[in-house]
């Protein structure tokens, strides 16, 4: 709440405290109106249930991936035996006949919209209320899957896909800003790990999913009920109360004072300009308009480039982060290998072992795996103590084992045999899920961290999963074996682990309280100027 004190406006040196009192009257009236209206409430969620609704939205994301990515959504094209037995052409790629190459973009297609909105999205948080940013998003989402399953043309389906991607990307940037603004301090990592549980989680009741509805009813069926599920959420991030994000300016009393001070300020020069401009006579009633509409246009014009420089300014800050840095290069890595395994797995298992149910059993392994991977890597950073070095402990070890069974798995001939080592490898993988992300949001200043998340998540799908896809495809296509494709991609977790092993090393500061001393030391000193 807004007191007494903090309208006024801080002293200067050269003239005394005074304190504005807008009336209805005055143009100040209508800033201090919309300046209240901007204050941030406290929800009336509990810090549990905001993580829960995250993590069901989280879910609703990864099972649209998996869900296109399974054999009944996905499918294959139409396809013949040495006997002229035929397989009729099903799901999306039998249904617009597409080359491994064109599914391949299909998949990642979506990953456009997410690359081009999520830095925005971040950015936007500082002007915008973060929750309502959520609430478009989501109904971007939800309106682009409806297409999805509407689609009569392979060009449709694509850009339907890119628009996903937009819908999405403001969720990613926002929500784990939020948990870790609100866990409890000795359980942050814990949390994460529960929110990223729900990515292999989703990934894989997408795929049983996606499975059932396409084969017993069609793939565009997949796409609506997703929709439908989807809605619900859309609509709440309009109508709740979001909790306050720690490290933005607006939860700055000091800032928010003087950017009032400064505002009336040029209100009140304005208004003298226009009273002294009109008594001078003899203009015409388009030239008492004609300043305010200059001044409109200038203050977007200077709005819009201070936004872009306020950008520039924080990308230079998070480049220079070293841990940032060799951080999203192993997550580079090692979204490369996920991004292929949640796409091309099924039908690899199929084609490999020739099962019979592979979204089936690639679906029960990877949520087992995923859940009780992704859980135990939070729950064990924390007992460890979560810093940053440990957190790169446990991305290099995990990872490197992980890789190892991993590629064992797929040299064995026998399909229990590798359903063993691969469920063992999956488990290790996705220990790093809660680490990599608490690197992501403590390596930085908290007013950062959404635009770090949408950075991190914009390389590694613009380096990782975006690029992974079609090329496995192509490297099948010239192969044309699927245990060597997939050897040769599980090869690339060596690179990840080798990575992150180096951030061991790089002096490392966690820096989640770092705005607090800013905005305490800001305090003492206005308190100084403002004492006797």
């Amino acid at each position: 709440m807004v007191t007494k004190e903090e309208d006024c406006c801080l002293p200067s040196s050269s003239e005394p405290s005074r304190c504005y009192s807008p009336s209805s009257s005055t143009p100040l009236a209508e800033l201090e109106t919309v300046r209240s209206v901007e204050i941030v409430e406290s929800s009336f969620l509990s810090p549990v249930w905001l993580l829960v609704i995250f993590c069901v939205i989280n879910l609703l994301n990864y099972m649209d991936r998996g869900a296109i990515a399974s054999n009944g959504v996905n499918g294959s094209n139409k396809s013949c035996n040495d006997k002229g037995k035929c397989n009729p052409p099903t799901g999306i790629q039998g249904h617009f006949n597409l080359s491994n190459f064109e599914d391949g973009v299909l998949s990642s297609s979506f990953m456009v919209g997410l690359l081009i909105a999520s830095p925005i999205f971040a950015s936007l948080a500082k002007s915008f209320n973060p929750f309502r940013l959520i609430g478009v998003g989501l109904t971007v989402w939800t309106i682009a899957v409806l297409g999805c399953g509407s689609s009569f043309a392979f060009w449709f389906i694509v850009l339907c896909r890119m628009f996903v991607g937009v819908g999405e990307a403001s969720f990613i940037s926002l929500a784990a800003p939020f948990i870790d603004d609100n866990a409890p301090q000795k359980q942050k990592a814990a949390w994460l790990g529960v929110f990223y549980m729900c990515i292999p989680s989703g990934v894989a009741l997408g795929y049983v999913y996606g499975g059932y509805v396409g084969k017993h009813f069609s793939w565009r069926y997949a796409f609506w009920g997703e929709a439908v599920l989807m809605a619900p959420f859309a609509v709440l991030g309009f109508l709740m109360k979001p909790l306050e994000l720690k490290g933005f300016s607006s939860t700055n009393p000091i800032k928010t004072v003087r950017s009032v001070e400064i505002i009336a300020s040029s209100i009140d020069s304005e208004i003298s300009k226009n009273s002294n401009h009109l008594q001078v006579g003899n203009e015409t009633e388009h030239d008492q308009f004609e300043v305010p509409i200059e001044t409109c246009k200038s203050s977007c014009a200077n709005a819009v480039w201070k936004s872009f420089t306020r950008f520039a300014k924080d990308m230079k800050v998070l480049c220079k982060e070293k841990v940032f840095l060799v951080n999203v290069l192993g997550y580079v890595s090692y979204n490369f290998v996920i991004g292929a395994y949640s796409y091309w797995g099924p039908k690899a298992g199929y084609n490999i072992y020739k099962m019979k149910n592979a979204d089936m059993i690639f679906g029960a392994v990877t949520i087992i795996c995923g859940i009780v991977g992704t859980l135990s890597g939070g729950f064990f950073l924390d007992r460890v103590t979560a810093t940053i070095p440990n957190a790169f402990k446990l991305l290099s070890g995990a990872t490197f084992l992980g890789a190892i069974f991993c590629f064992t798995a797929f040299t064995l001939k026998s399909l229990y045999g590798f359903i063993a080592l691969f469920a063992l490898g999956e488990l290790l993988v996705f220990a790093t899920q809660a680490p990599v992300n608490y690197v992501c949001l403590h390596c930085v200043q908290p007013s950062l961290r959404p635009l770090s998340m949408a950075i991190s998540t914009v390389a590694i799908h613009i380096f990782g999963d975006v690029p992974s896809s079609p090329l496995v495809g192509i490297v099948q296509d010239r192969i044309n074996s699927w245990r060597k494709t997939a050897l040769i991609l599980t090869s690339i977790l060596f690179v990840a682990a080798a990575t992150w092993f180096i951030g061991i090393f790089i002096n490392s500061v966690d820096r989640f309280n770092e705005d607090e001393t800013v905005s305490e030391t800001l305090r003492k000193q206005e308190q100084s100027i403002q004492a006797p």
